[in-house]
């Protein structure tokens, strides 16, 4: 009996080890460190160097060409950002896959602004600023907070309100920005987005966000509407169906860019506050790349001077562009004043 069960444990141990010696084990090899415009290969390798009939790649989804059991991929094809990679190995009518991502950093370090204050005009302290625009010599301002959000027509000089509506109170406003006579309204968590009347500020419709989380900033193009949601993605909407059609990943040389709040188009870049950071990112449309930083910490210690401001939230936020005068104007949350700004390139 007890060479019995000697016999039965060499068994085991055998078909054990014949199981291990057929199993396949992959990995995908990848740079660690990509940048963009750069060629990349990715390689799937079996530890053991058993043999492999064929190897399929796919970056973001789709089928690319390999060249073995490896694949090159140029970078400047995908723009920045991460980027999903997949391996489909096929060996001995079986396949298996592996999983993994490439992120893709830009190819240069932003340049750094600094500001000049041009103009001060008075600001609604109570204004939790969440969308500024300028239109038709006016300031548009939505404000958050639930129970507090409202649509707002400012006279710039005097800071005086002269046309309002509110938000139903179970919602937190968000961004906004003008388009064909109509502004288009964001809410933070509900994902939906409202559209008033310019002349009337009277509700016309609501809509849904598709594929974004939250709203957060919102601005345009001549052709799309530009929308952040908190993350380091900028998406682009189809101004008639209001559906986001794509969407970009926001990099620097060596990170990503999150916390994308209010929006700006300044000359085709996209001018994007940081949440709870006194910065503006100048972020190319196309690529997404962090072309410049402008350093606005100043004026969260002008407004020291004479205002007492909460810390880690009452920040910078709000953005409007006067693209006929050329004239830059930025607040914040509850700040008293709006100020006209220069950026001047360090």
């Amino acid at each position: 009996m007890k060479n019995f069960s000697i016999l039965i444990s060499l068994l085991t141990v055998l078909l054990l080890a014949t199981s291990c010696s057929d199993a396949y084990k992959f990995s995908l090899e990848k740079p660690k460190k990509v940048v963009l415009n750069e060629k990349i290969t990715i390689q799937l390798t079996e530890e053991n160097n058993k043999a492999v009939d064929k190897v399929q790649f796919y970056v973001n989804g789709k089928e690319i060409a390999s060249q073995g059991n490896s694949t090159t991929i140029n970078t400047a094809d995908l723009g920045v950002g991460k980027h999903a990679i997949n391996a489909l190995a096929f060996f001995g009518g079986k396949t298996k896959k592996e999983n993994s991502f490439i992120e893709v950093f830009a190819n240069s370090k932003p340049a750094i602004y600094k500001y000049k204050i041009i103009n001060e005009y008075p600001h609604d302290t109570k204004a939790y600023t969440q969308g500024l625009e300028y239109y038709n010599g006016f300031l548009y301002e939505t404000t958050g907070h639930r129970g507090e959000s409202k649509l707002r027509k400012v006279a710039i000089k005097t800071g005086k309100v002269l046309q309002e509506a509110s938000l139903d109170k179970k919602y937190f406003g968000e961004g906004m920005t003008i388009v064909n006579n109509k502004i288009i309204w964001l809410t933070w968590e509900n994902k939906k987005g409202f559209v008033y009347d310019l002349e009337t500020f009277k509700l016309e419709k609501e809509f849904a966000y598709n594929k974004s989380k939250e709203g957060w900033g919102l601005t345009h193009s001549e052709t799309e509407l530009i929308k952040s949601d908190g993350s380091d993605k900028i998406w682009f909407l189809d101004p008639e169906t209001l559906q986001e059609k794509r969407s970009i990943q926001v990099y620097t040389n060596d990170r990503s860019v999150n916390y994308l709040n209010e929006l700006e188009l300044v000359n085709g870049k996209i001018y994007a506050n940081k949440y709870q950071k006194n910065t503006i990112a100048i972020i190319d449309a196309k690529t997404g790349i962090v072309e410049g930083l402008g350093d606005l910490r100043g004026l969260e210690k002008e407004m020291a001077k004479t205002q007492k401001l909460a810390a880690n939230d009452e920040v910078l936020n709000g953005i409007a562009y006067d693209a006929e005068n050329n004239r830059l104007f930025v607040t914040g949350k509850h700040w008293g004043k709006l100020f006209e700004i220069e950026l001047i390139k360090q």
